[in-house]
Order: structure tokens, then sequence, then C-alpha cells
């Protein structure tokens, strides 16, 4: 097997925090490839190559873990007294992070603990639009979160897409709309609708106007 086989085989760490915002926005990236790349990921991506730059303070290192089925770029390690610590660095306008940031990051905590054999339980989150960065400490649910979405995933299939978001404000902005069409979806499969915000009529809308 190859390297570039062996890595396409496993998940990014990245697909963790995509998929716990929206498995059906994470569909259309993954198997449709036909979205733009939105300004958050090329910003953030600036201030990586800025940072790493910066006198030798970040040190991205690349981890893969076959029996995680994980694999990719840690933006930064701290190591203190021999003591290891991931850091993630977020653009975050809101000023704050989100849960699927503490997946992504237990997923990176997971890989560092299985290439140093050393229990990895704490990360950082660090948030450029404040300066600062927040502790997080590694539950075991956030493992089982983390084993559960790599098996998902991995059981996901072109033909088979995932039921429309329960939370209709994420769709606002998402660069992924006019591939996934909620509102087009809700008005006419309402089946696939059924249990989220879009199957009120009354909130679906369609090219912008209410219906």
């Amino acid at each position: 097997m190859t390297t570039a086989s062996f890595r396409d085989e496993l998940v990014h760490v990245s697909a963790l925090n995509e998929f716990v915002y929206c498995p059906r926005r994470f569909y259309y990236q993954r198997y449709h490839d036909q979205i733009g790349t939105p300004y958050e990921l090329v910003d953030g991506r600036s201030k990586h190559e800025r940072q790493s730059r910066r006198g030798g303070w970040v040190r991205e290192r690349y981890f893969r873990s076959e029996e995680l089925g994980l694999h990719g770029k840690l933006d930064l390690i701290e190591s203190d007294d021999g003591v290891v610590t991931p850091v993630e660095r977020k653009r975050a306008e809101s000023e704050t992070y989100y849960p699927s940031d503490e997946v992504q990051l237990a997923g990176y905590c997971m890989l560092l603990e299985a290439a140093t054999d050393e229990p990895v339980n704490v990360g950082y989150i660090y948030l450029y639009s404040t300066d600062r960065r927040h502790t997080v400490r590694i539950t075991d649910r956030h493992r089982e979160t983390v084993e559960e979405i790599v098996s998902q995933i991995g059981e996901m299939d072109v033909d088979t897409i995932p039921p429309l978001t329960d939370n209709p404000s994420k769709c606002e902005a998402c660069s992924a709309r006019t591939y996934c069409m909620p509102a087009e979806t809700a008005q006419l499969e309402p089946d696939r609708a059924r249990g989220t915000g879009w199957e009120d009529p009354e909130s679906v809308t369609l090219g912008g106007d209410e219906q």
C-alpha cells in the first residue's frame, strides 16, 4: 500500500469538526467537491503561514494512526517537563469556540497520545479574535464521540445523503447551500425535513423569498 492510498483511507481530523457542524455539508464537500473555499478557511491558512514564520514558535507535525482511523497535522505542540499539549488555533469571530472544535481537538489529542504512548488529556484552543487560549479537558465522552464520527464517516456512501440539519440558522451562510438546497428539499421532499427546523412550511424560503 502506498503512503497516499493509506492516508486516503483515514479520516482527517478536520473532518470531525465539519461532520459535527453538519453531516450533510460534509457529504457535499467529500463527494462532490463543488464547494468554494470559504473566506474563513483562506484567512485561517494565511494566519497559519504567518505564525509559522515567527521565530520557531509553531512546530507543525503530521500524525496518523491506522488504529484510530485518523490523520492530521497539529498546529502547535507545547512541551513542558515532558508533558505534551496540542494547540488548535481558530479564527472565531464570535470570540468563542464551539463543541465541534472540542471534538477536533480531542482527535488531535488522541493522535498525539498514540504517537507518544502517553496520555494526553488536555489541549488548548487559541482564538485569534481575542488573542487568548482556552484549556479543554478531554473526557471519555470526547473520545467516544471521535470514535463514533470516524465510524459514521467510514459508513458514508455517495448514494445516501444525510438529513437536513436541525438548526436552519447554520444554512444561512453555508457554502454548500446551493447544492444542499434545504428549503427546496423541505418543500419537495417533506419526509426528509421531518424532525428538523425545515419541516415548518412557514419557515421555508426559496430563492430568498418567504413562502
